[in-house]
């Protein structure tokens, strides 16, 4: 089954834990600290794999998670760092964050890889807290959560030639004449429900892939008719083969149908328009073809479509086949790379601030009944690295507090001595006094 978009949540790796630990060898009196750091979780990798070709896997895996750093030890020793987790994905993926829209990276080439979750970093263990005032600190931190957030994978299938066109007017069995695959081909509207490739062999020693879209109709840049799902894999091909169904079947007119088709393309994305486009007039067996075609010409003329290269071809009799693979080639070859691709950015790395930092946090203040309740984003990240169950722990959160500047400002807003000020789950007692200053 072909699958081109898929929505999956991606967690990078927890950072390991610090502890705290003491030195405990004998004739060693007041050893001091040891404990060590928490390793760093690993990061969750997306990279191209060039054998894949839909996003079928993750139709039934929708949750990646990155490895935990390991747990600090004892003697001021390390944990290990996780490994990052390696997501393999097709070429021609784009990756879009689901919360903002915005585009992570666009995947084309093989062994390309991206960070879409970073890991946390590991937590520090209580050798690292030591002071001249404070030797022997009963304090360590948490390890780092690692990012986490939801991506929306599409898939653009990369080929060199694709095949569009209204359905049911020979694209399928086009594809099967010139190359070894074997679409379902049938003798009604949308046969073809997603993109067929094709690896064709011109004959001179030249190849190409060639895809097999699924037939568009009016307002399929709107998305009628699944339009966007077929739409988004004509933006990754170098040369557009537009075929028509040059016998007018079913009364339609072959001169409108190519400019609906070309004007879809165009509101889509205006860049298709400059898209090199071959018209391969179709089905050129059948009865009033070869005057339909002249009259296809003339329209063109009449309109001021002079650049576009029209090979009359049949499927049926192998008519201008041939020609049409030569033509293709020649383009190809004329034509650099204009498939523009979003560049490859990887996610902008989290700033960490150490609990020592003198940076003004963004926070905001707020009564509650009786109560003071203090909220910011930075504030409740650093609450997760402390164990605030330890009286060390405590002492060196309300000094970080303090240095940000919430003490100030709880004063400003009226705060006394004996106030309850609310921070997350957490309830403390204000104390008023300027020379507070623990440990310092």
């Amino acid at each position: 089954m072909f699958v081109d978009k898929a929505k999956i949540f991606v967690k990078g790796g927890d950072g390991g834990d610090g502890i705290v630990s003491f030195r405990r060898e004998k004739y060693v009196e007041n050893g001091g600290p040891a404990g060590g750091d928490g390793g760093n979780g690993g990061d969750l990798v997306f990279q191209v794999d060039e054998g894949l070709r839909t996003l079928m896997d993750f139709r039934y895996q929708k949750h990646f998670k990155a490895q935990r750093g390991e747990r600090g030890k004892v003697k001021s020793m390390h944990g290990a760092s996780a490994d990052d987790t390696i997501v393999r994905i097709p070429p021609g993926t784009v990756i879009v964050d689901d919360d903002t829209g915005e585009t992570i990276a666009d995947m084309t080439r093989h062994g390309q890889k991206v960070i879409v979750a970073k890991g946390g970093r590991g937590g520090r263990g209580n050798c690292r807290f030591a002071t001249p005032t404070n030797p022997a600190p009963y304090i360590a931190e948490n390890g780092e959560e690692g990012e986490e957030r939801w991506v929306v994978l599409e898939l653009k299938v990369m080929a060199d030639v694709g095949l569009v066109g209204f359905p049911s007017v020979g694209k399928s069995t086009l594809l099967s004449v010139v190359s070894g695959a074997k679409p379902k081909i049938g003798a009604y509207h949308f046969t073809t429900l997603s993109p067929n490739l094709g690896v064709v062999d011109v004959g001179d020693g030249r190849s190409f892939v060639m895809a097999d879209l699924p037939g568009l109709i009016e307002g399929a840049h709107e998305g009628v008719g699944l339009g966007h799902e077929f739409l988004r894999h004509v933006e990754r091909t170098r040369v557009i083969v537009h075929v028509v169904d040059m016998s007018g079947s079913e009364g339609r007119d072959p001169f409108d149908d190519w400019k609906k088709i070309n004007e879809e393309l165009k509101l889509y994305n205006a860049k298709l328009a400059d898209r090199p486009q071959i018209i391969a007039a179709g089905k050129m067996d059948m009865p009033d073809a070869a005057d339909q075609l002249e009259l296809f010409r003339e329209q063109l003329q009449e309109e001021g479509y002079q650049n576009y290269t029209i090979m009359p071809i049949s499927s049926l009799t192998k008519q201008g086949i041939q020609e049409l693979l030569y033509k293709a080639a020649d383009v190809l070859d004329e034509t650099a790379d204009t498939v523009e691709v979003e560049e490859v950015k990887e996610v902008e790395e989290r700033k960490v601030y150490t609990f020592e930092s003198k940076k003004e946090a963004d926070f905001t203040i707020r009564r509650d009944n009786e109560e003071y309740v203090v909220e910011s984003e930075e504030i409740k990240r650093y609450m997760k690295r402390f164990n605030l169950n330890s009286y060390d722990a405590v002492m060196r959160f309300a000094r970080m507090l303090r240095k940000m500047g919430v003490d100030d400002a709880l004063r400003k807003r009226g705060a006394k001595d004996g106030d309850v000020v609310r921070i997350e789950d957490y309830s403390f007692e204000f104390f008023e006094g300027t020379d507070y200053n623990p440990y310092d």
